[in-house]
């Protein structure tokens, strides 16, 4: 079994109050389940909800390790759901400029659809953008968005910061795209595609697992 296919993810209804979180977190801890990702769901009326995705759990141990996250006093409701890596899988972000936003996302989109039908998850999310210093943060976002594997930046000149930036988020890991436009950005990104619709087919088949298309073998170049 794949990793994705191993978490165990958790919506858990609790009062909205301190140390619930702590309390939830132990119960985790003490069942030697590792925690790949977390997040305050909803507040609303005094209770919150906390989705948990795990790995590490040992077979025939989630019932246990459910059972006494439920017994706990502050615990109002426990349910299962598919982890967000089985649902929407890999995330490629497109930024820039509104028109070649939507020409990168038309070949991304399509390019996903393929793979997806085959059994791959890959999902294109977006913001149109335009000034250095908003671009320069959402470069650097990225890095920190859950699943997010890959960055288009689709606009018609972008350098300084966000050239610093792009370089900073693909030491993390970040596979970078820009389209062919004037400024320091193309020199920085891992690959250069003058096509929007192109730049984003061949977005998803760099970070794709079954397309035969290594993005190693084309840093630097230019098409």
């Amino acid at each position: 079994m794949s990793e994705r296919d191993t978490l165990l993810a958790l919506m858990i209804r609790t009062p909205d109050e301190p140390g619930v979180l702590h309390a939830l977190t132990r119960v985790i801890l003490d069942h030697k389940a590792n925690i790949t990702y977390v997040d305050i769901a909803e507040r609303h009326e005094g209770e919150t909800t906390v989705y948990f995705e795990l790995e590490n759990v040992a077979g025939g141990a989630e019932d246990a390790l459910v059972s006494d996250l439920g017994a706990l006093a502050s615990v109002r409701t426990i349910e299962r759901a598919p982890s967000f890596q089985k649902v929407y899988g890999k995330r490629i972000i497109v930024v820039g400029g509104g028109a070649q936003v939507g020409q990168v996302v038309v070949g991304a989109v399509a390019e996903a659809d393929r793979h997806n039908i085959r059994g791959e998850k890959i999902s294109v999310d977006t913001i149109p953008l335009v000034g250095e210093e908003e671009l320069a943060a959402a470069v650097r976002a990225v890095a920190r968005l859950p699943r997010a594997v890959g960055l288009v930046l689709a606009g018609a000149l972008m350098g300084g910061e966000v050239a610093r930036a792009v370089r900073e988020i693909r030491e993390k890991g970040i596979i970078v795209l820009s389209l062919n436009m004037p400024g320091s950005v193309p020199e920085a990104a891992d690959l250069v595609v003058s096509d929007p619709v192109q730049c984003g087919v061949m977005a998803v088949m760099a970070v794709s697992e079954s397309a035969r298309f290594d993005i190693r073998r084309q840093r630097g170049r230019r098409y």
